[in-house]
């Protein structure tokens, strides 16, 4: 299937409409909490909208500056970003306890788009999680040759249908709306950075992991490889099992021939 390619106001237009939809639940509360505060004259209802109005403000507050590090341009002016800035942005977004976080990662500089990828990846995991868990994020290896890894657990964990067409830029319907758009940029990411996604269902729980491209090539180059061992040692053992099978009729014919004639036995050698 081919891979669609967005126009870059399409793609901005989409990235904006899932920022809004993710701020506005949050922000409204607000609006309603300063509305009680305004109207309402009972001390214990005041403080009742008070508390939804910080509680929310911290909300939209973490959801903005992950956001702004998994979609925006932030540090432009920089080639890399700090994997601690990644992982307070990622606290901050899961504080609700729905989702324990358990990062792993080291604390290093990396590409910008590296970071972003991890991101957005931690998004699709907390997807596959939909009633909360737990959710480990790993950073294996270093350089261009780092591979993420992201193991979510929880009740009723499952792939998203349609993640893996999105994530390869070829939607099942031939289109991107805004609730696609998340894993279908994630996709974007990855290939800008010379990885690929893979996500899968384990028993352990729902694994999430980018890889180098050269790395995956690997990967596959040594499954065929054990592949090609594996038939060539079948073969062989084939081949040898035939060959002493043969012998051993070879054998037998001889000393039914021989049987037959009074022949000795002892002069035939099974070896």
């Amino acid at each position: 299937m081919t891979t669609i390619a967005l126009e870059a106001l399409d793609l901005a237009a989409l990235l904006c409409s899932r920022v809004c939809h993710d701020v506005i639940s949050p922000v409204g509360a607000i609006v309603n909490g300063l509305e009680v505060l305004d109207e309402e004259k009972d001390p214990e209802m005041r403080t009742f909208a008070l508390d939804l109005v910080k509680k929310s403000a911290t909300m939209a507050s973490a959801k903005l500056q992950f956001c702004r590090l998994a979609f925006g341009a932030a540090g432009s002016a920089g080639a890399s970003i700090d994997t601690g800035d990644a992982e307070t942005v990622t606290r901050g977004l899961f504080g609700d306890d729905k989702i324990k976080l358990d990062w792993r990662a080291p604390r290093i500089l990396m590409p910008k788009n590296k970071v972003k990828l991890i991101l957005n990846l931690c998004l699709i995991a907390a997807g596959t999680i939909p009633r909360g868990g737990t959710m480990s994020v790993d950073v294996e290896g270093q350089g261009d040759e780092a591979a993420v890894r992201i193991l979510a657990k929880g009740n009723y964990a499952r792939v998203p249908a349609g993640i893996a067409a999105l994530l390869a830029g070829t939607p099942e319907h031939g289109n991107v709306d805004a609730h696609a758009i998340q894993p279908f940029f994630t996709g974007l990411v990855a290939r800008e950075v010379g990885m690929v996604v893979a996500v899968r269902s384990e028993p352990e729980g729902i694994v999430i992991e980018a890889r180098p491209v050269v790395a995956e090539a690997a990967v596959a180059g040594e499954d065929t490889l054990d592949d090609a061992a594996g038939t060539a040692l079948d073969h062989a053992a084939g081949t040898a099992l035939d060959d002493a099978a043969g012998a051993a009729l070879d054998l037998a014919d001889q000393m039914r021939t021989a049987a037959a004639s009074d022949a000795p036995l002892s002069r035939f050698n099974a070896a």
